[in-house]
């Protein structure tokens, strides 16, 4: 394997367990400071936001290959399908639980988070 393939999949990984880790987190603060509620819904959030980036991740790796090969149709919608959901779930979230909008919408950054952390680490280690 490439040495740059190898540090951009331990850039992955790192951002994927921080990603884990800041939930956890987040969720147990939530439940303390504001209840079963909250916790739930910012896990909702996080899940949300982790299932987005890893489907970006998909759709990057799949462009990345349509330079030999050309993607089929149901890749577009599969693009735009995603959206869909997390627009659905927003929609549940809202108009038919008690959960907290702003716990969810806090969990959506949590994968932004960790890849702030993983910038901050990548800055130290090379220095």
């Amino acid at each position: 394997m490439d040495p740059e393939q190898a540090l951009f999949e331990n850039a992955l990984v790192r951002i994927a367990r921080g990603t884990a880790a800041l939930a956890a987190a987040g969720c147990l603060a939530c439940l303390i400071l504001r209840g079963w509620r909250w916790a739930v819904a910012y896990l909702l959030g996080a899940a949300a936001s982790y299932l987005n980036f890893r489907w970006l991740k998909r759709v990057v790796d799949a462009l990345g290959g349509a330079l030999t090969a050309r993607p089929s149709p149901k890749f577009a919608i599969l693009i735009g399908l995603r959206y869909v959901l997390l627009g659905a779930g927003a929609y549940a979230i809202v108009n038919f639980t008690s959960l907290s909008l702003p716990a969810a919408l806090i969990g959506l950054f949590v994968p932004v988070a960790a890849v702030i952390m993983e910038i901050v680490f990548e800055l130290v280690a090379k220095s």
